[in-house]
């Protein structure tokens, strides 16, 4: 539970470049996995953005 709400929490608070000196190794970790899953997240969007060009491409292919 505790780990929900931390991911919560800095999913939102997340700006590349910020200063994390004063976080603790638990919450940097938490942050590594938490762009981890958004990396994934944004991938496999692109892959179904990918899908439904090609299908569109082919259509009009002549």
């Amino acid at each position: 539970m505790e780990d929900e709400d931390f991911l919560r929490k800095t999913s939102r608070t997340i700006t590349p470049g910020e200063d994390v000196s004063a976080l603790s190794i638990a919450e940097l970790e938490m942050r590594i996995q938490v762009l981890k899953e958004e990396i994934e997240r944004l991938e496999g969007e692109i892959k179904h953005k990918n899908k439904s060009k090609n299908a569109a491409d082919s259509v009009f292919k002549l």
